[in-house]
């Protein structure tokens, strides 16, 4: 497959950057200053970026959710549009980041900003972005996507853009020592399985792609194997491996299937689930709803990544390893937030992937919603 690729976004990566901002962002920028729930003014985190923007006019907005709402969000594009903001920074993780890109954008756009997540808007114009990551999962401080739900209606929907790829990343692997551990294992989730909906389709001969993309994972599993030895190193191994997870270097030119993530999307939006837990839960039914599509690239990686042996079920192997690896890091594979039966929790689950057009996925359009159905009855506990 051609491919294009250019990654604009600077990375200031180590300890201490966070000071490098001073000279990332125009003296004279008037900067909205984004993050989540004020744990950046326990861990320090803030006291840096003060320091930092000390020469600056700049303000703040708290309190973005761990799944970023457009309620809370439209607070901040009116406090951006009012106050004549012309930089956003968001201090955060990929929550934060992906809100700030919802800012970014409809500061610019004189309608509702929900018609970027619809498609009735495409964005032509967008307030520059830096970011500080503190918790690293999404990759979205070095990648144009974002996720934002309507908490009114329970709408989890995803939109893309050059015009908000970040300027900057400062990755600081210091900031992630305070971080609860629930924390980075939702972390170390979100980045194994962004690699794997770019992997996990069929054998394409992308060498580099595929091999890279191995290396990934492997590194994600050393990770998780020594959650308990974490040091320096540790840290800054995972931050990285989450950055370029979903950098968009691995899903060149190969096929791709996000489908764990559009059905994961709405467990998060209906019950609350964690984003990353969201996937687990989805990911191991779904592979084995898919065996036979999946079966030369399952093979490839329980080879390659778990050192398995070739055997006629190495791939239902594969997705058993996959499996221990959530179980090792203890992140349940079932669904078990629903308050409806098992039955009406699936129905009410497969009406919003029809109401959201998620009814034919996968990287060859094969999952239905009667096989979305299937793979809910195995994932639904």
């Amino acid at each position: 497959m051609n491919f294009s690729y250019q990654n604009t976004t600077q990375i200031q990566f180590g300890q201490g950057q966070i000071e490098s901002i001073k000279n990332l962002i125009s003296k004279d920028s008037s900067v909205l200053v984004l993050y989540g729930f004020g744990s950046i003014k326990k861990n320090g985190v803030y006291d840096q970026v003060e320091a930092a923007l000390s020469n600056y006019q700049w303000l703040e907005f708290g309190g973005i959710e761990a799944n970023p709402t457009k309620e809370t969000l439209d607070k901040a594009v009116a406090i951006a549009k009012s106050k004549n903001i012309d930089y956003i920074l968001a201090v955060g993780g990929g929550s934060v980041i992906d809100g700030a890109k919802y800012v970014a954008a409809a500061s610019c756009y004189e309608g509702d900003g929900w018609d970027i997540l619809e498609g009735k808007y495409t964005i032509t114009k967008a307030l520059p972005l830096g970011t500080i990551l503190t918790l690293p999962a999404t990759g979205s401080e070095s990648n144009a996507n974002s996720v934002i739900t309507k908490a009114e209606t329970q709408d989890k929907l995803a939109f893309a853009s050059a015009y908000v790829q970040p300027v900057f990343a400062v990755m600081d692997p210091d900031v992630m020592k305070t971080l609860p551990e629930k924390q980075l294992v939702n972390g170390i989730v979100d980045a194994w399985v962004h690699v794997c909906e770019q992997y996990l389709t069929f054998p394409t001969g992308a060498l580099v792609q595929e091999g890279y993309a191995e290396a990934l994972l492997k590194s994600l599993k050393n990770i998780a194997d020594n959650f308990n030895q974490q040091d320096d190193m540790w840290r800054a191994n995972l931050m990285w491996a989450a950055n370029q997870a979903l950098n968009g270097l691995i899903g060149l030119g190969v096929t791709q299937d996000w489908s764990t993530h559009m059905i994961g999307h709405e467990l998060t939006a209906l019950y609350g689930v964690d984003h990353a837990r969201s996937l687990a839960i989805v990911q191991p039914s779904l592979l084995r709803n898919q065996l036979t599509a999946k079966k030369g690239k399952l093979e490839q990686m329980g080879r390659n990544v778990f050192g398995l042996s070739q055997r006629d079920d190495l791939a239902e192997l594969t997705v058993q390893e996959i499996e221990s690896f959530y179980q090792q890091l203890n992140v349940r594979t079932q669904l078990t937030e629903h308050v409806e039966t098992k039955q009406e929790a699936i129905e009410k689950i497969i009406k919003r992937l029809q109401l959201h057009g998620m009814t034919k996925l996968g990287e060859h359009q094969a999952i239905t919603l009667e096989e979305s159905r299937a793979i809910l009855n195995g994932a639904v506990a």
